[in-house]
């Protein structure tokens, strides 16, 4: 029998079900060395919070997270709470001896995303984890394979965009839209997964950012159970341009405001040898160009990630070409926390506060260079 590992869980909205089902669910998939226990779930609404608990499967409810702070039974908490709370819970957590899975981005400012890196370096013995999940879809996890293969040779371009349609004017005024809660709007909530998808995928740093434009459209909004509207004050759309260590070129893009486009989240990388695409909409499928091929033989392949042999967290779930969904990646990804606190390495890296707190730079840069209008080199952002 595998050892438990007493699990909370800090948050009862959208991010709050999507981890809840991977806890209840990567026990019955995965062999794990650790098997996470349910045993509490904080959140600020009491009324609601006893029947979520009961919904999700958690074992106990408390509106005070720094009860989950202070309990010894507890091992892991999982911060899936507004971005303006991600520091002061996880230096707590931390400092309570507390292993740490913080929902991404790693906070709402570089400044509390610097001193996020500083605790976890503070306390090297407590493991952390950004909830950096699409590098858990296997035909992304197959892309980075191919790329460590050298089956792409070098990086040409890199072109990322995630773009959403739900954030029109008649969007009411959510804290995501409120910079003192969010601290960025579109870019980071989206862009921070695209970055995250191309360092992890290039396996390099940036090293300038070359020009951002950053956009407020809808800058009213109703303010919720009320007739009143409030300032929102955050990016509806950022776009910039950058560069990484090898040289290759990169351009990014975050909206929620691009009609017809659900949850469209697509990077694309050409190199020498061949190039790679994938989009969240179609998360079973990888797109392979092989420039070796002859050429009356060369085209783009379409690559079904669902053979259990050969792809990576497939083996876990259904027979061949039975696919998964948004929900596995977050169970696939718990996986791999449960894999490191049982002391093993998983078959991919996983994003710890070091490695997100590279990804937090790359958004403050883009920002500096779209509102003071000039090139940003990465070493003036530390």
């Amino acid at each position: 029998m595998p050892e438990t590992l007493n699990c909370a869980l800090i948050g009862q909205a959208f991010m709050g079900r999507a981890h809840s089902n991977a806890y209840r669910q990567v026990a019955r998939f995965f062999e794990l060395p650790v098997e996470p226990v349910m045993h509490t779930v904080a959140g600020r609404n009491a009324e609601t919070l006893p029947g979520f608990a009961r919904v999700q499967g958690w074992q106990h409810w408390t509106s005070s997270w720094t009860e989950v702070a202070a309990h010894p039974e507890i091992d892991l908490v999982d911060v899936s709470t507004p971005n303006d709370l991600h520091r002061e819970m996880s230096i707590a957590l931390l400092e309570g001896g507390k292993h740490v899975a913080c929902e991404k981005p790693l906070a709402g400012t570089l400044e509390e995303a610097r001193e996020m890196r500083a605790a976890a370096r503070e306390h090297p013995e407590q493991r952390t984890f950004v909830w950096f999940n699409y590098r858990r879809a296997p035909a992304i996890a197959t892309a980075w394979q191919l790329l460590r293969e050298g089956r792409l040779g070098r990086i040409f371009h890199v072109r990322a965009s995630y773009l959403q349609s739900w954030g029109g004017p008649d969007t009411p005024l959510l804290w995501r839209f409120q910079k003192q809660h969010a601290g960025t709007g579109a870019h980071g909530d989206l862009n921070a997964h695209i970055v995250d998808l191309a360092r992890f995928l290039v396996g390099e740093e940036v090293s300038e950012i070359h020009g951002a434009i950053e956009r407020t459209f809808v800058e009213e909004r109703v303010v919720p159970g009320t007739s009143e509207t409030g300032k929102s004050d955050v990016d509806d759309a950022v776009l910039f341009l950058a560069s990484f260590e090898g040289g290759a070129t990169a351009s990014f893009e975050a909206t929620r405001l691009a009609g017809g486009h659900l949850n469209d989240n697509t990077i694309e990388l050409n190199g020498e040898k061949g190039s790679l695409r994938w989009n969240l909409e179609n998360l079973n499928e990888l797109w392979f160009h092989d420039n070796t091929d002859a050429p009356r033989e060369r085209g783009w392949r379409r690559i079904v990630a669902t053979a259990a042999d050969q792809h990576p967290y497939y083996a876990a779930w259904w027979p061949d070409g039975h696919i998964i969904g948004y929900e596995h990646t977050f169970t696939n990804e718990l996986a791999d926390i449960c894999q490191v606190l049982g002391g093993n390495e998983p078959a991919v890296p996983l994003p710890d506060f070091e490695d997100a707190y590279q990804t937090q730079r790359v958004l403050e840069a883009a920002l500096i260079s779209a509102r003071e209008r000039c090139a940003i080199p990465m070493a003036q952002v530390e």
